[in-house]
């Protein structure tokens, strides 16, 4: 009896170690030939399998919503010019006022036109028999550009970062005087690793625009650049970009094909110059654009980067605006004149303007009409071939009841006039549970009103579990890649930023490292702290919905990313 329990026991014990070495095995040789990127995608879709069958999920009833065919209208999102702080206020009713880009219009070292302004108002200037005096508005060239083509708001005078706006303002049908070619000296750059730089000197014997397009179009070099509808330098970058493909015609054939090329190896096209910085610390990025008063003020840069200056020159030029009186023609003279002079342009120099002086620009004037079609262009063609599939996860917990969730629907009513009829779309809501209100369907008439209509019904109530609803957006678009393998992946999370219940962002940062899903958070009496750490895992922007230009603000980001 006992030989008997002893043959069963080492029989067991046999059995047992055969099967682990079985199923070891199998775990051991099951990622042969895989690459680690296979592995890590094959991982993170397990992952997410898990966290997804842990949920219950909600399918609402489908419901159409009145849709609007009118285009967007940048005049109606923008807010009260009041929004814009002005740094100098004019010291007489014998004035003029200016818009000015904000490297020069702000305080410290972005604050030089601000000072000179302010002494201006000081100086007693007479015109015309009486005191005259400028009054100055910090507002970006982009956002200036929008007010005075609308005509939402037209100042007596603006003087952006370039003359690229000049002109665009112009073919706006706003008459435009040049009063003053260059206010003060500026150029815009890519800012370059300095071991990426050196690298790239070595493969291609030096560094210039057309060596980085060509570098960029071969994946030799990884670089992002702002927002051509609102950023100077992006503007100036993207007429660059296309005139080193084909300077007789840079929207022809040619130049088309090769910013197309050029555009597949670019990350991402950021909102802000914060957001592309961030991301070149993160080694997301071996270069960026950006002005070289900004890159010889920012300690962090001036070490490790080389700065490879392109475009058109940033001299900040000054325009009247509209038909202007005598006197005020002459206060911008007097003032554009007392600018000039040499204390000021000194001073100028110890906040990190008028240097790089021997660098020309590379291109011509560029006509206002041309500046709008590559605008255009840069829309049609920035995601190459890819088309969007974007999932927009809306908090409906109690505490975004009233004015949040007035605001929430709101920016998404109309910023989806930006959305894209060529992409794809679809719409989550959570509080304590997850519901799908709208899957992901290409935006066409049908599916733009069944989004504004799903948009129209969210109700606030209950708890907030915002990565609950993260987890069946990233399942969503995994289903659609398998789908529709050439669709470019995008979250957009609109909460109050307050997670009290279900998974954490623990639980799904590594799933969404792995699939480099950019999560773009906008914010609504928020936590906003805690969205930008969901943003920025994958370098994506967050956005306070707090304020007045929030409609303008959620427009542009649509814009640029969709």
């Amino acid at each position: 009896m006992a030989k008997k329990s002893r043959f069963f026991m080492i029989s067991a014990l046999i059995l047992i170690v055969v099967f682990a070495l079985v199923y070891f095995g199998i775990k051991l040789t099951s990622n042969l030939g895989k690459t680690t990127t296979q592995v890590a995608s094959e991982d993170a879709s397990k992952d997410l399998s898990k966290l997804y069958s842990g949920l219950s999920i909600a399918n609402a009833e489908p419901v159409k919503g009145q849709i609007d065919l009118n285009p967007a209208d940048v005049g109606e999102s923008l807010p009260d010019i009041s929004k814009y702080p002005v740094t100098v206020d004019n010291s007489t009713d014998n004035f003029v006022e200016i818009f000015s880009s904000t490297e020069k219009s702000g305080t410290g070292v972005d604050g030089w036109l601000s000072e000179v302004a302010a002494e201006f108002n000081n100086a007693n200037i007479s015109v015309d028999g009486k005191t005259a005096s400028v009054k100055l508005r910090n507002i970006a060239s982009g956002t200036a550009a929008d007010y005075i083509k609308s005509g939402k708001y037209v100042p007596d005078a603006f003087t952006p970062s370039n003359e690229l706006w000049g002109e665009l303002v112009k073919s706006g049908g706003i008459k435009t005087q040049l009063v003053a070619k260059r206010l003060v000296g500026n150029v815009p750059g890519i800012v370059i690793a300095k071991s990426k730089y050196d690298s790239l000197v070595n493969k291609y014997g030096s560094v210039n625009v057309k060596v980085l397009t060509e570098a960029i179009a071969r994946n030799d070099f990884s670089m992002g650049y702002t927002d051509p509808f609102a950023s100077s330098t992006g503007l100036n970058f993207l007429l660059t970009a296309l005139n080193t493909f084909d300077s007789s015609n840079i929207l022809g054939d040619k130049a088309i094909k090769g910013f197309e090329k050029f555009q597949a190896n670019v990350p991402f096209t950021a909102s802000t110059t914060i957001q592309m910085r961030e991301a070149a610390k993160s080694g997301m990025l071996d270069g960026f654009v950006l002005e070289y008063q900004t890159y010889v003020n920012a300690e962090d840069l001036k070490n490790g980067y080389v700065f490879t200056p392109f475009g058109v020159r940033h001299d900040s030029p000054l325009y009247a605006l509209g038909d202007l009186s005598k006197t005020k023609q002459e206060i911008l003279k007097r003032f554009a004149e007392f600018v000039a002079e040499e204390k000021y342009q000194k001073d100028a120099k110890e906040k990190g303007f008028n240097n790089l002086e021997d660098y020309k620009s590379e291109l011509g004037t560029v006509d206002g009409n041309l500046l709008s079609q590559a605008q255009k262009l840069w829309k049609e063609k920035k995601n190459g071939n890819k088309t969007i599939a974007a999932v927009f996860v809306t908090d409906v917990s109690g505490s975004m009841a009233g004015e949040p969730m007035n605001r929430l629907k709101e920016s998404l009513l109309k910023g989806q006039k930006y959305l894209g009829k060529d992409n794809r779309i679809g719409l989550v809501s959570y509080s304590d549970g997850v519901t799908i209100n709208l899957p992901i369907g290409q935006y066409t008439t049908n599916q733009q009103s069944l989004f504004v209509g799903a948009v129209n019904s969210l109700q606030a109530s209950g708890g907030t579990a915002t990565f609950d609803g993260i987890v069946v957006a990233l399942k969503m678009l995994q289903d659609e890649v398998t789908a529709h393998p050439d669709v470019k992946p995008i979250i957009f999370v609109l909460s109050d930023g307050e997670t009290n219940q279900g998974y954490s962002l623990d639980d799904i940062k590594s799933i969404v490292e792995t699939y480099k899903v950019p999560i773009y958070t906008i914010g609504y009496n928020a936590n906003i702290k805690a969205l930008q750490s969901i943003s920025s895992i994958n370098e994506a922007a967050s956005i306070n919905a707090d304020t007045d230009d929030v409609v303008y603000k959620i427009g542009n980001l649509f814009n640029v990313q969709m």
